[in-house]
């Protein structure tokens, strides 16, 4: 087996949120149609925080961070991997990536309200490190490919 291949860590199943878009510009999200992108940001939101512990979601694991004075606080071992078809247009791939940024940004403005009190742009250089540190924006990107077969 190469190298690069033993390298890579297993990743539990449940922490995956799997994305793809075919080349019809259509959605499927682990491995169920979603009829409108704009429905991504929320599913994606309610995935990496998983608030009722569902089994079937992202596992959470402690972490200190120093730039809350080492306060432990428990961060969402989601991933979210993102596929599309190599025939896939611009305009939907830009959408999704969109939703999906603005799904991690909301993440962590409303994390900086909260224990806080301030929206996350506003918070100073070293705590918005430990925000970042806490809620990394978690997208890995495939290689694209032609599950979609030809137009």
């Amino acid at each position: 087996m190469p190298k690069d291949k033993q390298d890579i860590p297993k990743v539990n199943e449940r922490n995956v949120l799997n994305i793809k878009v075919n080349m019809f510009d259509q959605l499927l999200v682990n491995g169920v149609p979603m009829a409108n992108v704009k429905e991504l940001k929320n599913h994606t939101k309610q995935f990496m925080t998983n608030v009722s512990d569902d089994l079937n979601m992202p596992e959470k694991k402690p972490l200190p961070i120093p730039e809350f004075g080492g306060e432990i606080l428990m961060q969402s071992k989601g991933i979210v991997s993102l596929q599309n078809d190599r025939g896939t247009s611009y305009k939907a791939y830009m959408a999704v990536q969109n939703e999906l940024t603005e799904a991690f940004n909301e993440l962590r403005d409303e994390f900086s309200k909260k224990k806080f009190g301030k929206t996350f742009a506003t918070l100073d250089q070293l705590t918005k490190e430990g925000v970042q540190r806490l809620i990394p924006i978690s997208i890995s990107e495939a290689e694209p490919s032609n599950y979609g077969g030809n137009k």
